[in-house]
């Protein structure tokens, strides 16, 4: 039985039928700014192609990852509705203090981890540093923007 998941966003929740067990959608994605598709390929297979196959391989999954990110833009609202309207699915903010307790954990983890490796404590160090840089430019462009928007 699932009482509860986290998965991709209202397109593939509705897909997948999670309205017909969980009546309850929770926002935001508190860990997470969006999905994104990923490749995961050996290395030594990777570098053992000629040039030109790789280029293929990239330019094939950049392509793949804009059009999911396109396709869900175009779908996500048009699902969530249908999950509230037709669904009777309930649409809820997670509280402030949740979202904060969340935050608090999952940091208080991850420097636990970074603290254990070396390569973890540079890769933690590095995705912060820009995780952080990246949240101050979105304030004034895409938050920015929805704000103005509601205006």
């Amino acid at each position: 039985m699932i009482d509860a998941t986290e998965w991709v966003a209202p397109y593939n929740d509705l897909a997948f039928g999670f309205h017909e067990v969980a009546k309850y959608y929770y926002y935001p994605g508190w860990h997470e700014p969006g999905s994104a598709m990923e490749l995961i390929i050996n290395k030594d297979a990777y570098g053992a192609l000629p040039k030109d196959l790789q280029k293929i391989v990239e330019i094939a999954a950049r392509y793949a990852n804009a059009d999911m990110l396109d396709e869900y833009t175009a779908r996500n609202n048009a699902a969530l509705t249908e999950l509230v309207e037709q669904h009777h699915v309930q649409l809820k903010r997670l509280p402030d203090k949740v979202i904060k307790a969340l935050h608090n954990e999952s940091d208080a983890y991850l420097e636990e981890l970074a603290a254990q490796d070396p390569l973890t404590a540079k890769v933690y160090k590095s995705w912060k540093a820009f995780r952080d840089d990246a949240k101050e430019y979105h304030h004034i462009s895409e938050q920015s923007y929805i704000n103005a928007r509601d205006l």
